[in-house]
């Protein structure tokens, strides 16, 4: 996928997602391409996270420093044991609350590591990584250490040109960013607060 042609815009449903509009953006990812989506918390920028070509346009495009982690999004949980990684009791409690929903969970992998994984709250989102059948690594939709985007506008103002598809279903419903707790070490630990207050998260970890 070129990233140096006019970035398509393509207005879409926020209950009801066209599926034509979908099944174009899913290629465009399984491809290799880049395209920026809405989640209930801000615009995301999604690739094929198990594409290493595209993980480096993609630090590329936001001017992130190679092998910094990007969190998975998945449109439902089997994708965790796909890749290979471990669900605490304390981590099920929260999917069980808080998924899909604007809640970030890092969680370690049986072969060594730990992954990021969130599952958005908002039906393009989610029937747009369906449609990929691929974990998609989406961060937010901006260049790295600017306001993440709550509009495709301001998606367009830093991006166009630069990707190939802006999914457009108006302003996000939350407008901050997911919460990220790291799962993978005891006790768990709150990297970011963010739409989910830390005492919620602590409540329904020790409940």
């Amino acid at each position: 996928m070129s990233h140096l042609k006019k970035t398509v815009l393509l207005k879409i449903d926020p209950e009801h997602p066209d599926e034509k509009m979908i099944s174009r953006a899913a290629e465009v990812i399984r491809a290799g391409g880049l395209v920026a989506f809405p989640t209930e918390t801000v615009y995301g920028l999604g690739v094929n996270a198990l594409d290493d070509k595209a993980i480096e346009l993609l630090c590329a495009v936001k001017n992130r420093p190679q092998g910094k982690p990007f969190t998975m999004h998945i449109a439902d949980t089997a994708w965790i044991e796909k890749a290979g990684c471990e669900v605490t009791k304390e981590a099920d409690r929260l999917i069980k609350k808080y998924w899909p929903g604007p809640l970030t969970l890092i969680l370690n992998c049986k072969r060594g590591g730990k992954i990021g994984f969130r599952m958005p709250d908002n039906a393009v989102a989610l029937s747009l990584i369906k449609n990929a059948g691929v974990p998609v690594a989406a961060p937010s939709a901006n260049v790295s250490g600017d306001i993440p985007p709550v509009r495709a506008e301001d998606v367009l103002k830093q991006l166009d040109g630069k990707i190939d598809i802006l999914l457009d279903s108006g302003p996000a419903k939350v407008g901050v960013e997911s919460t990220v707790v790291d799962m993978s070490v005891t006790p768990p630990v709150i990297l970011r607060e963010g739409a989910i207050k830390e005492k919620e998260i602590l409540k329904t970890i020790y409940e």
